[in-house]
């Protein structure tokens, strides 16, 4: 494990395209999302910084799944790390109640279009004045990791949801994500990967 902090990929990307297959079957098309903001987590099984902050994700669903669209995505290699297949992803969807589709990006591209680093990072995606999602978060859940007794309560994303709801401006200061790093296909690692195992 590798501790790595988010690369914090520009505010006001345009949410990257993407067709990927659900773990629990089927597929989701970035063209069949709705006008609602999207919340895109990057996560996987394995991670003990995904594991700390489950309950959070599943709190976040419950408060936030009907006004904003939750996805998440594992990205880490089925190569070096076969734990974070689709039975063990929709495993861990089920046990703690996500209904949120979980995508496998197995060629790891919408990874490397977000930029993503870590998991568990977070990228919060809303419509701009012509419609088009653009990203106005991403960064850390909160300041909690494991063992260091801060509290697991979403407070920096929430605050970000609720600003992209109200039609506030969020905050512009973001504090990166920390958590272990993607697991790149041999050979296929990002230029901004450091190497990292």
């Amino acid at each position: 494990m590798a501790l790595t902090p988010s690369t914090m990929l520009a505010l006001s990307t345009p949410l990257p395209g993407f067709d990927l297959p659900q773990v629990t079957g089927g597929r989701l098309n970035s063209q069949s999302l709705d006008h609602r903001p999207l919340l895109l987590m990057v996560l996987c099984a394995h991670c003990p910084f995904v594991k700390h902050v489950e309950p959070e994700l599943t709190r976040l669903e419950h408060d936030f799944g009907d006004q904003v669209q939750l996805v998440g995505v594992s990205s880490n290699s089925l190569i070096t790390h076969p734990q974070d297949g689709p039975e063990q992803l929709a495993d861990q969807a089920r046990r703690h109640g996500w209904s949120f589709p979980y995508l496998l990006d197995e060629q790891q591209n919408l990874a490397k279009a977000l930029q993503a680093a870590c998991t568990p990072e977070f990228y919060l995606f809303s419509p701009d004045s012509k419609g088009l999602q653009t990203l106005r978060y991403r960064g850390q859940l909160d300041g909690s990791r494991p063992g260091n007794d801060q509290p697991l309560d979403g407070r920096d994303l929430r605050a970000a949801l609720i600003s992209v709801l109200t039609g506030a401006p969020v905050n512009p200061e973001q504090t990166a994500s920390v958590g272990c790093n993607v697991k790149w296909n041999p050979g296929h690692e990002p230029e901004w990967f450091g190497g990292a195992t």
